[in-house]
Order: C-alpha cells, then sequence, then structure tokens
C-alpha cells in the first residue's frame, strides 16, 4: 500500500508539474503575441507615416514652383551656363514649374522618358525629361526657328548616342539648346564643334546625380 501511495503520489506531482509547465508555455507565449502585436501596430504606424510624408513631400497633385528656382545661371567662358543653387530630386506627380525652359534638374516624375538615343517628334513632359537628365542624360531640344537640316542632322546624331533624347520645345528661347543635370548651352546648329563637346563631357559625366541608372524601360511617345 505504501509503494502504490507514493507511485500516486509522484505521478500527481509529475503532471503539476507539467501543468505548471503548460502553464508557464502559455504566459510566455501571451508576451511573445503581445510583443509582436506591438511591432506590427509600430510597424503600421511608422508605416503610415513614411507614406504620409512621401504624399507630402510629392504626392500633390497640385502645379507648384520647384525649389530649383532658388538660383541662377552662371556662364562659362566656354558658353555653358551652371545652374548655381538647389536642384532637389524629388519623385512628384504634380506639375512643376520650372525656373527654366529647358529645365536641368529639379522635383520630377518617378517615370524618365526613354533616353537611349530617343528622337521624339512631340513636346515631352518635363517632369519625365527631367528624370532622364538625372539618369546622365543629354537632351537636346528646338523650336520652331531651328533649320529642318539642323535638326535632322541632330536627330541622326541623337541616334547614334546612348543616353541622350532630342524633342519639340517652343517654349524655350533659341532655336537649339543642349540640357544637362545643371547645366545648359545654346549651339548655332549641328555643325556647332560644341555639340561634340557638350555630349563628350555631360553624356553619362560628373554632374550626374545617377550614373549607369537606365534609360530604357521608361515612357515612349
Amino acid at each position: 500500500m505504501g509503494s502504490a501511495k507514493k507511485s500516486s503520489t509522484g505521478r500527481q506531482a509529475r503532471i503539476e508539474e507539467m501543468r505548471r509547465a503548460e502553464r508557464a508555455r502559455e504566459r510566455r507565449n501571451r508576451i511573445l503575441a503581445a510583443v509582436a502585436g506591438v511591432v506590427v501596430v509600430g510597424g503600421l504606424v511608422a508605416g503610415g507615416v513614411v507614406l504620409v510624408r512621401s504624399q507630402d513631400d510629392g504626392g500633390s497633385t497640385t502645379a507648384a514652383d520647384d525649389s530649383s528656382g532658388k538660383g541662377t545661371f552662371v556662364t562659362g567662358e566656354d558658353g555653358v551656363r551652371t545652374w548655381q543653387g538647389k536642384l532637389s530630386r524629388n519623385h512628384v506627380t504634380k506639375a512643376v514649374k520650372y525656373a527654366s525652359e529647358p529645365p536641368v534638374g529639379g522635383d520630377h516624375n518617378q517615370a524618365w522618358m526613354n533616353c537611349n538615343g530617343d528622337v521624339y517628334t512631340k513636346e515631352l513632359n518635363n517632369t519625365n525629361a527631367v528624370h532622364s537628365l538625372e539618369h546622365g542624360a543629354v537632351w537636346v531640344t528646338y523650336n520652331a526657328d531651328a533649320k529642318k537640316a539642323d535638326v535632322d542632322a541632330l536627330a541622326a546624331k541623337v541616334k547614334k548616342t546612348p543616353y541622350t533624347l532630342m524633342s519639340p520645345m517652343d517654349g524655350q528661347k533659341d532655336p537649339i539648346m543642349l540640357s544637362a543635370w545643371g547645366h545648359q548651352r545654346t549651339v548655332t546648329g549641328a555643325d556647332d564643334p560644341n555639340v561634340d563637346t557638350f555630349f563628350e563631357k555631360f553624356v553619362q559625366g560628373e554632374q550626374t546625380p545617377e550614373p549607369g541608372a537606365a534609360c530604357t524601360n521608361g515612357l515612349s511617345q
């Protein structure tokens, strides 16, 4: 009888020990679940803050001045105008009023224009073309005063040159202009030696904010 009683007592002790262990595991699981919940909620809150900030920074569809307007061009001895001032690089969905026409940088759309020697026959959305400049492209633009022979010759050059694009721009002051991120110049025609000089210096040049970024898989007309 004594042996049986001791055996029963031992079993009860083991059962109680297992119950205590099970309760301890349940407490630990509840604590872990609570912590995980806090982490998830915190992540959602943080994500919401980031989203709100992102929307505040560039999600508006209302036209606005670009912060790039706080600056001015300085013309060097080589005739290249260099922007002295901030060129912001936020992705926006709004229309942007740039400080120059054509623009040389600033806030822009998240989609770039294809600039792998692409020649466009219609005016571009500036916010897309500026993104191409950010990738290191040179943008050739011309207005109605440009000679057809010059336009055709420049188009042939652009088509042979990766990280370039070309399009008409009626609003610019000179017949033919070349633009890169933060830099711009006027040329007299397709045979102006400054065309080659500008291409050599600024196609994927040191001014490029995102060297090596794609000039394909963007927008096209």
